[in-house]
């Protein structure tokens, strides 16, 4: 019973040293998420000037700002992904 209680304790006391893993994590880098935040700030300006005034040059104005920040978001979006 000694030896087999010695065993178990010898085996959950001893830990085995891992090499470091070196990842290329792309997705946390800075440049994207600040991306990210530009992007849904014009898509917002986008929306928000749709309610200004009912005309044909805001709302070109607002479907243009609105697209680009969907085209800035999934570009951004397929570049983390990749």
């Amino acid at each position: 019973m000694y030896i087999w209680h010695q065993i178990v304790t010898d085996m959950a006391t001893t830990l085995e040293k891992t090499p470091a893993r070196k990842t290329d994590n792309n997705a946390n880098q800075t440049h994207y998420y600040t991306t990210l935040a530009l992007a849904v700030a014009i898509g917002l300006a986008g929306t928000f000037v749709r309610f200004i005034h009912d005309s044909f040059l805001v709302s070109a104005i607002s479907n243009i700002l609105l697209a680009l920040g969907w085209f800035i978001v999934f570009r951004v979006v397929f570049r983390i992904m990749k």
